[in-house]
C-alpha cells in the first residue's frame, strides 16, 4: 500500500511554490492504524504570502526525512534482551583521566577547540520573557554573561582563540543578537546558527497545524525547534562547521546553556587530544553517578557493539521501573559532549546519524492535541568511531531548570570566579541540598520579592517550602528545614533568624510598626 502525505508548501524560488510530498510504500500503519487515510484530499495547501519570512528549503528536506522515518517506525526502538552495560574500557573514571595531569602548554589544544551552547530555550517556564540564557542567575549576571565570562578568562590565561558558538532558535536568534552587542570588546569570538523550524502535527490527522508559512503572533505555535539532535544539521547548514574546520578547528565542547557546571575541563581535553591515532576518539560524553533525583535521565548502555544512549522514551512499559532503578544504571548523560568536527561533517554527509526519533506530545492553548518530532545530540554518539563515557563528578551537572535551582546557585554554597561556580570550601559536604519550592516562588519576579536576602546555606541539608512564605534579611538555614504556610496563612521568617531543624506551619505576619 502505498499513502501519499502532502506535508506543505515551500519556496524554492521568490516566484515560484514547491509543493513537497512524501510518498511512503508500505505505510499501512501510518495510513490506516493512525487513523490518516485521505491525509492527501483532506489536506488544504499551505500558501506563500508576499513579504512572509522563507523557511530554507534544507528545513524542509530536514522536517521530510524525520516524518518518513517516523511513520516507518514500527515498535520499539530497542529490544530489552539485547541490552548490556558498558564495558569498564568505554567508562573512564574522571579521577584517573585528572591523574594524568597536563602537558606543560595546553594553548595548542585549546586552539583546535570550540565552545557551543545550546541556545534555543525560552524562560517562559520560570516565569520570563525571551531566551533563557539573559536570566540573572548570580551578581546580576545572566547565563550568557557567566559563558561569555569562562571563555574570555581562558583566552587571556593562555594566549588562545577558543570561540563561542550559539545554537539559537527562531524563538531566541533576533533577541539574542541583539544582547550580543555587549561582547563587542570582550576577548571572544561569537558566531551564532538557527536549529530548523519544524512544524507541529495534528495528533489525530497527521497534518500540519500550520495553514501557511507565517510568524505572526496568533500563528506561532504552529511551529517549533526539533530539539537538539538537530545541532549536526543545523551546523553543517549554516556553513559555520566549514568555516571552523578550515580554521584549524577539531573538536567542539557542546552543553546546554543553562548548566553552569559545564565548564571546559582541561583534563578531558587532553585525554581527547592524545587518544592513540588509530583510536582517535570521535565523541566523549560525560556521565554522572544517578540518584534518586536522577531517575528519568538517560543512560548509557552497549548495544550492538556500541555505545548507545537509552533514554526513558524508549523504554518498554514493563522495563521502566528497572530502568529507573539506581543499581541497574548506575549512571546519567549530563548532555555535556565532546565532538569531532570532522566526524560531523563526514557522517553528516553520508546520512550515518540514526538518531532515535522522540515523539514529544503537547496541547496547545486552544487545547488541540499535537506532536512535535524531534531528536536528542547525544544519541548520535552510536555512530561515531571510539566513542567513551566520562564520569565526571556530580559539580559538572549544575543545571537551573526551576527557581528552586536558582536559589542554589544564587546561594553562599557556591563562590564565583572568572564567570565559573564552584562549591564553596566551607561546606563540610559535597553534594548540594535538597530544595523544593512551592508555586508561589515558579515566577522569578516572585521568587525575588520573597527574599530580602539570599539565606545563609552551607549547613543546609534539606528545605521545602509551601505556601505564602517570605525570608527577611541574613536568615540562616541549616540542616532540613520545612516551612509550610496553609491556605489563607502566610509566614514571614524574619531578619536575622536561625532555623536548624525545624519545621514552621500556621501563620506568623511581621508588620511594620
Amino acid at each position: 500500500m502505498t499513502c501519499t502525505v502532502v506535508l506543505y508548501s515551500s519556496t524554492s524560488t521568490p516566484d515560484s511554490n514547491v509543493l513537497l510530498i512524501i510518498r511512503l510504500a508500505g505505510a499501512d500503519r501510518s495510513c490506516g492504524s493512525r487513523n490518516s487515510s485521505g491525509l492527501s484530499s483532506s489536506f488544504q495547501s499551505l500558501t506563500v504570502q508576499p513579504g512572509m519570512s522563507k523557511i530554507s528549503k534544507k528545513d524542509f528536506e530536514g522536517f521530510k526525512n524525520l516524518f518518513h522515518r517516523f511513520l516507518q517506525v514500527k515498535g520499539p526502538s530497542v529490544k530489552w534482551d539485547k541490552i548490556h552495560k558498558p564495558p569498564e574500557d568505554l567508562i573512564h573514571p574522571y579521577d584517573k583521566i585528572k591523574a594524568q595531569g597536563l602537558p606543560d602548554s595546553v594553548a595548542a589544544s585549546l586552539n583546535k577547540l570550540v565552545v557551543v551552547k545550546l541556545n534555543g530555550g525560552l524562560g517562559t517556564s520560570m516565569g520570563c520573557k525571551g531566551p533563557k540564557s539573559v536570566i540573572s542567575v548570580r551578581n546580576e549576571n545572566t547565563f550568557l554573561d557567566l559563558t561569555v565570562h569562562q571563555i574570555e578568562h581562558l583566552n587571556k590565561t593562555f594566549n588562545v582563540d577558543v570561540p563561542l558558538v550559539l545554537m539559537n532558535s527562531f524563538n531566541t536568534d533576533e533577541d539574542t543578537k541583539k544582547i550580543l552587542q555587549k561582547y563587542t570588546h570582550h576577548r571572544v569570538h561569537i558566531h551564532t546558527f538557527n536549529q530548523s523550524r519544524y512544524p507541529r502535527i495534528n495528533k489525530e490527522s497527521l497534518l500540519p497545524v500550520a495553514k501557511n508559512l507565517g510568524m505572526h503572533s496568533d500563528h506561532a505555535d504552529a511551529w517549533y525547534p526539533p530539539g537538539h539532535g538537530d545541532i549536526y544539521a543545523s551546523f553543517y547548514n549554516s556553513g559555520l562547521l566549514d568555516q571552523l574546520i578550515a580554521e584549524g578547528k577539531e573538536y567542539i565542547f557542546v552543553s546546554n546553556i543553562d548548566n553552569l557546571g559545564a565548564t571546559v575541563d582541561l583534563f578531558i581535553l587532553n585525554h581527547l587530544m592524545t587518544q592513540p591515532k588509530d583510536k582517535r576518539c570521535e565523541f566523549i560524553m560525560e556521565v554522572t553517578d544517578k540518584t534518586r533525583a536522577d531517575v528519568k535521565g538517560g543512560t548509557l548502555i552497549q548495544y550492538d557493539e556500541k555505545l548507545r544512549l537509552l533514554e526513558i522514551a524508549q523504554v518498554p512499559k514493563a522495563h521502566v521501573d528497572e530502568f529507573k532503578s539506581v543499581n541497574k544504571f548506575k549512571i546519567f548523560n549530563t548532555n555535556n559532549l565532546w565532538i569531532s568536527l570532522a566526524a560531523i561533517k563526514r557522517l553528516h554527509e553520508q546520512n550515518a546519524m540514526d538518531m532515535e526519533i522522540i515523539v514529544n506530545p503537547k496541547t496547545l492553548d486552544g487545547g488541540l492535541n499535537v506532536i512535535q518530532l524531534e531528536t536528542a545530540v547525544g544519541a548520535a554518539i552510536k555512530a561515531f568511531d571510539n566513542a567513551l563515557g566520562v564520569n565526571v563528578p556530580r559539580s559538572r551537572f549544575l543545571p537551573v531548570k526551576t527557581s528552586s535551582d536558582l536559589l542554589l546557585v544564587m546561594s553562599n554554597l557556591y563562590s564565583l570566579d572568572a564567570g565559573s561556580l564552584t562549591m564553596s570550601k566551607k561546606r563540610e559536604f559535597p553534594s548540594t541540598p535538597h530544595v523544593k519550592l512551592g508555586s508561589s516562588f515558579t515566577k522569578v519576579q516572585d521568587f525575588l520579592t520573597r527574599f530580602e536576602s539570599i539565606p545563609d546555606m552551607l549547613e543546609l541539608d534539606h528545605l521545602t517550602v509551601s505556601g505564602d512564605v517570605t525570608f527577611g534579611k541574613n536568615v540562616s538555614l541549616k540542616g532540613t528545614v520545612i516551612i509550610i504556610a496553609n491556605h489563607g496563612d502566610r509566614i514571614d521568617i524574619p531578619a536575622g533568624a536561625v532555623l536548624e531543624n525545624k519545621i514552621v506551619s500556621g501563620n506568623l505576619r511581621i508588620l511594620d510598626h
